[in-house]
C-alpha cells in the first residue's frame, strides 16, 4: 500500500462547540482509535485535528493509503475508518482513523482494476464494473494498491462474482455472492445474434 503523511495537532477540547471552532479555522476534527480497548499503550480514542489542506491529499485520491499521522513529534500509522461529510455542502467535517501495526491484520477496501478485453465485449456487449473496491484482510504491508481481475474470457451475459476470485496472501472479506463485473447485452449484440440465427 502507498503511504502518505499528514501533520496534525492535539485537540485540547472535544464536543460540538469545539469542533465547530476548529472547522472555522480550516481544521478537520479527527479521532484515532487503537486496536483494542484492552491495549494499555493506546487510549480508546485519541483526539486531534488536521488542516483541511492536508486531508485533501488523502481523501480526494483514487489510492488507498496508510496514513502516517504526525502529532507533536509522534508518528502513528493508521488507515481511514470513517469519513463524515456535511449533508448539503459535502465538506469534510470529521474523520476517524484506525491505528495499525506490522503484526496485526487489517481489513480495507482495495480498488478493482479490470484487465484484458472481454469476449462478451468483442461480441457487442458492454462491460460494467459493479463494485469499485473489494475488502481484503492481511498485514498492511502485504496489501496491494489495486486488485487486478482478468476479464478476457468473460462472455456476453456473464458475470464475475467475488467468490470466484483469489489473491495470494489475501483473505477476501467482501461477501462471495457480490458481483464484481458483468457483460451486459446491448441492442447491437442482440441484432448480431439475430443475424447469426437467420444465417443458420
Amino acid at each position: 500500500m502507498k503511504e502518505i503523511s499528514v501533520n496534525g495537532q492535539k485537540r485540547a477540547e472535544t464536543g460540538k462547540k469545539a469542533s465547530k471552532l476548529l472547522r472555522k479555522e480550516g481544521l478537520v476534527p479527527c479521532n484515532l482509535y487503537g486496536e483494542s480497548k484492552d491495549d494499555k499503550n493506546l487510549p480508546e480514542a485519541f483526539s486531534f485535528a488536521v488542516p483541511m489542506a492536508e486531508m485533501r491529499k488523502v481523501i480526494y485520491s483514487p489510492h488507498v493509503y496508510v496514513v502516517n499521522i504526525n502529532v507533536e513529534g509522534k508518528e502513528r500509522k493508521a488507515i481511514i475508518k470513517e469519513l463524515q461529510f456535511h449533508p448539503t455542502t459535502d465538506a469534510l467535517i470529521h474523520a476517524d482513523f484506525y491505528e495499525i501495526n506490522e503484526k496485526k491484520n487489517i481489513t480495507v477496501g482495495i480498488p478493482v482494476k479490470l484487465t484484458g478485453h472481454a469476449q462478451g465485449v468483442r461480441d457487442g456487449g458492454k462491460l460494467q464494473l459493479q463494485i469499485r473496491k473489494i475488502n481484503v484482510t492481511a498485514p498492511y504491508k502485504n496489501i496491494p494498491e489495486v486488485l487486478e481481475i482478468d476479464v478476457t474470457s468473460l462472455e456476453l451475459g456473464k458475470s464475475i462474482k467475488v467468490g470466484s476470485l483469489s489473491f495470494e496472501g489475501l483473505e477476501i472479506a467482501t461477501p462471495k455472492e457480490v458481483i464484481v463485473c458483468s457483460v451486459r447485452t446491448t441492442r447491437a449484440s442482440r441484432s448480431a445474434a439475430s443475424t447469426d440465427e437467420a444465417a443458420e
